[in-house]
């Protein structure tokens, strides 16, 4: 008998797995889907490079910095599903582009959409790490990561299409991802009604820790995390730098597929490093910040194709990693009393050390900086993160 009602628990542990996924999927066909079209599209409505610039760098601010905030007032309310609903409520802000009057009703809509991210974010990785309890958190983390990047991959594909069929319609397209946002609703709303209501039984169930104090191993592995991802150049130089290339030779067209190669690499090795992650523990993360050095020297290094494919693929790698096995690192080092505090202040850490990252690497490039210095920055960010993640096991013994 006890048997048969491990395997149900089981059993709507990974259908609440499954459901979560795919709002995930859904919601990222529409957003991740507009993400390379936004820039243009401000542009077509009047913006300046520097106004698009702004944009998207107080996106990626409010989609990761107000993490801390609504981290906290989850773990303050227990509203959990509040927050995931309203989160993926305002990614309609997307398809409302498509009748925006003006730039300035624009870039609000595109804030919006980053500001419901920064609201969901935590309370959704809350409730994964709360019903995936009994089966692995690296496995939820790692199979969540793969249907988001299924939806990361569809819809900037589809948004292709429609930009094709409707001869760059740019409101049209926009107007087109109404579709999934609306499969999105009723995606979320079934969730909710299959878990919604067992997720604070799921709560009592798997804690008896009432404090609100984060462990000092949660913090030294958050300052691994912030190393690790300083040291690692982000994407869109890796794509910068191919836009160079290729631009000479009229074959732009091959950046889209440098960055599908991205998506691509990620969604397998989120889902192969959470079974790893639960098989092994964090001793595991060792691998994405030895992986972390070769995307930053491969890129650094050259500007031949190769060499930045090379680097895509195993940025991908790593990204798969990180938005995976990263993650349920946080749910094994924390209470769930407060981890939506911890993931929270975890993607706050994470969003400054890619802003860093970036500004690093692309001083780097502007100024054609010798290789063996960034051989020499590479290695003083990641070689302290090995550190201090190595450190965690040990501090985690002495309490």
């Amino acid at each position: 008998m006890t048997q048969d009602v491990g395997k149900g628990n089981h059993r709507e542990a990974y259908v609440g797995i499954l459901l979560l996924g795919i709002v995930s999927l859904l919601g990222d066909i529409v957003y991740e889907g507009s993400r390379g079209l936004v820039p243009d599209y401000l542009k077509f409505l009047g913006a300046t490079a520097v106004v698009v610039g702004l944009v998207g760098g107080l996106g990626d601010f409010i989609g990761y910095a107000l993490r801390l905030v609504s981290g906290f007032l989850v773990d303050a309310t227990r509203a959990y599903w509040i927050f995931i609903l309203v989160g993926y409520g305002l990614i309609a802000s997307i398809p409302l582009l498509g009748i925006a009057t003006g730039l300035e009703i624009a870039i609000l809509l595109v804030l919006l959409e980053r500001l419901g991210k920064a609201l969901r974010a935590p309370s959704r990785d809350t409730v994964l790490s709360i019903i995936s309890r009994g089966v692995g958190a690296g496995k939820a983390f790692g199979f969540h990561e793969l249907l988001d990047q299924i939806g990361a991959i569809i819809g900037p594909a589809l948004v292709a299409v429609a930009m094709f069929y409707s001869s760059n319609n740019f409101r049209l397209t926009f107007s087109f991802l109404l579709i999934p946002f609306i499969m999105l609703l009723v995606a979320l709303s079934y969730t909710y009604r299959k878990i919604g209501s067992k997720t604070a039984i799921y709560e009592q169930k798997k804690t008896g820790e009432r404090t609100g104090k984060l462990p000092k191993p949660f913090y030294i592995y958050t300052l691994a995390v912030l190393l690790n991802t300083i040291g690692l150049i982000p994407y869109t130089l890796i794509l910068f730098k191919a836009a160079v290339m290729l631009d000479q030779t009229q074959q732009q067209w091959m950046i889209p597929l440098i960055y599908v190669l991205i998506q691509g690499v990620d969604a397998p090795a989120a889902l192969l490093s959470g079974y790893a992650f639960d098989k092994f523990g964090i001793k595991v993360l060792i691998l994405p910040f030895l992986l972390s050095l070769f995307p930053s020297l491969l890129a650094m290094v050259s500007s031949e194709l190769t060499m930045l494919i090379a680097a895509a693929a195993i940025f991908g790698l790593v990204l798969g990693m990180q938005e995976s096995i990263y993650r349920a690192a946080v749910a094994e080092l924390t209470p769930i009393s407060s981890r939506g505090t911890a993931y929270g202040i975890f993607n706050t850490a994470y969003g400054v050390g890619f802003l860093v990252s970036g500004a690093v690497f692309g001083w780097m490039i502007d100024n054609q900086i010798p290789f063996v210095l960034t051989i020499f920055y590479a290695l003083a960010m990641q070689f302290p993160a090995m550190i201090s993640l190595l450190s965690i096991r040990q501090e985690k013994r002495e309490n």
